[in-house]
């Protein structure tokens, strides 16, 4: 019997070829095998390979929308890789920053939320905490007699004052630099909006000073300074920007007697209670507002309180005294209550400036007895200078301010003013009334040690709020 013989390549193939489903399969399998895979090595690389630096906020992404859609920023504040830390304001007694969190990360309100906000200062720079360098190179900012609208009571050069030395010292933290002022990134940060100082004539002269420093990149007849007709109010508006910078006189925030801007030197003060409301009217819409209020509670003796619906004239008053520091913490509070219902936390910011130092005896730096600042064209080079200015009032405004649910952005130019016995007015300013044969002969009795002149130290607080506006941590 014939062995078989062997099959033909054609018949082998006819019956070990698959069926066409069998393609089918073998297609959608390998495709579904790609993408797995391709998923596999997308989550490996994102785990493992890319991060190189370490990441800025465990468990969070990047809120790259944090900024974008608040008013006034002009850019995104860069991530760092730094976990924020808590706004230092000073190494004085009583700072008034965030109060410490021992073992634990900060939970309180982000200030790249704020307004205004187009980056932040150094690690660790404390603004407030430095010292003062001579500068011949940069200062002043501008000269006085460049500026229309300061004030004769502040214009110490034409009054006579011998020296410009005041004028030549630039304020250094230690560790960092302030940004230069630039009035071209206020004006147009402020397009279309409101600024407002509120308070006494410190605060009016910081409110100067803020003109001064924006005025002079304005054409001629793009600017104008208007006055309400009792001077309580005061404006000036950059045309082009459709922006005002304004003061509002208002000693004591509350309503008060001395509430005359032009006829208020009234020895027996007094302030009416829930009155917040007879100033506040004029700073509603507002989009940064810059409060002061101090050297008026300092009367020595306790402050009365008007209570009820009686008027300041009436021969009968309802009064209650309180000592000065309880009757501050109710402006205090007043304030903080009015600023919570009627300011927009997306949209506005609000500053407070602290107590301006007086330097009205000598014996505290280590002079003569009987002397002031008259004549005074050095600084105080001791290190945590503090003359007589009211520690209680830092203490009232550091536990009323960390109370506050609306963020407050604490201005601390006492100490670093305290230093600046050279810098008032002194006797070069316009008196109000003759002086007499007495006085001449004895400069000290009048010298004004309150104000300052301009160019002068309260360019370095406007310096000083231009970096918090805009680098406020």
């Amino acid at each position: 019997m014939k062995p078989p013989l062997p099959p033909s390549t054609s018949s082998v193939l006819r019956k070990t070829r698959p069926s066409p489903y069998f393609y089918t399969f073998l297609t959608f399998t390998v495709f579904v095998l790609i993408l797995y895979c391709e998923d596999l090595l997308s989550i490996f690389y994102r785990n493992e390979l890319v991060p190189i630096k370490p990441i800025p906020e465990t468990g969070k992404e990047k809120e790259t929308k944090l900024t974008s859609k608040l008013p006034f920023v002009l850019r995104e504040p860069e991530e760092t890789g730094k976990k924020e830390e808590t706004e230092s304001t000073s190494k004085l007694p009583f700072v008034t920053g965030e109060p410490e969190e021992t073992g634990k990360k900060k939970e309180t309100k982000s200030t790249s939320k704020l307004p205004f906000t187009i980056g932040e200062t150094e690690e660790g720079c404390d603004i407030f905490s430095g010292r003062w360098v001579r500068d011949e190179l940069t200062r002043p900012l501008y000269e006085e007699s460049e500026c229309p609208y300061i004030q004769p009571q502040l214009t110490c050069q034409e009054h006579g004052r011998p020296d410009k030395e005041y004028q030549k010292w630039r304020w250094q933290p230690h560790g960092c630099d302030l940004p230069r002022f630039n009035a071209t990134l206020m004006l147009e940060s402020l397009r279309g909006k409101r600024m407002m100082f509120v308070g006494d004539s410190l605060n009016r002269g910081q409110y100067v000073s803020m003109v001064c420093l924006l005025h002079r990149i304005l054409p001629p007849n793009a600017k104008s300074l208007e006055s309400s007709i009792d001077q309580s109010l005061t404006v000036f508006r950059a045309k082009d920007y459709n922006a005002t910078i304004e003061f509002n006189w208002a000693p004591f925030l509350l309503e008060s007697n001395s509430d005359n801007a032009i006829v208020h030197r009234v020895d027996d003060r007094m302030v009416k209670k829930g009155s917040i409301n007879k100033h506040g009217k004029n700073w509603k819409g507002v989009d940064v507002l810059v409060f002061n209020t101090y050297l008026w509670w300092m009367t020595g003796r306790k402050m009365k309180f008007l209570k009820g619906k009686g008027s300041f004239k009436d021969e009968k008053k309802d009064i209650e005294e309180l000592t000065t520091e309880d009757a501050y913490r109710v402006a205090m509070k007043s304030m903080l209550k009015w600023v919570r219902k009627n300011m927009d936390r997306n949209k506005t910011r609000v500053f407070f400036t602290s107590m301006s130092p007086l330097h009205i005896k000598s014996q505290e730096w280590g002079g003569e007895p009987g002397g002031n600042c008259y004549n005074e064209t050095t600084l105080i080079e001791v290190p945590n200078y503090w003359g007589s200015e009211n520690k209680n009032i830092m203490q009232v405004i550091a536990e009323e301010f960390d109370k506050s649910k609306f963020p407050i952005t604490f201005l601390n130019i006492t100490q670093l003013s305290s230093y600046r016995k050279d810098a008032h007015t002194s006797i070069y300013k316009k008196q109000w009334s003759p002086l007499t044969p007495e006085q001449l002969a004895n400069p000290v009795s009048y010298a004004d040690c309150v104000h300052w002149c301009l160019p002068g130290l309260q360019d370095t607080w406007n310096e000083l709020l231009f970096t918090k506006l805009f680098y406020p941590s």
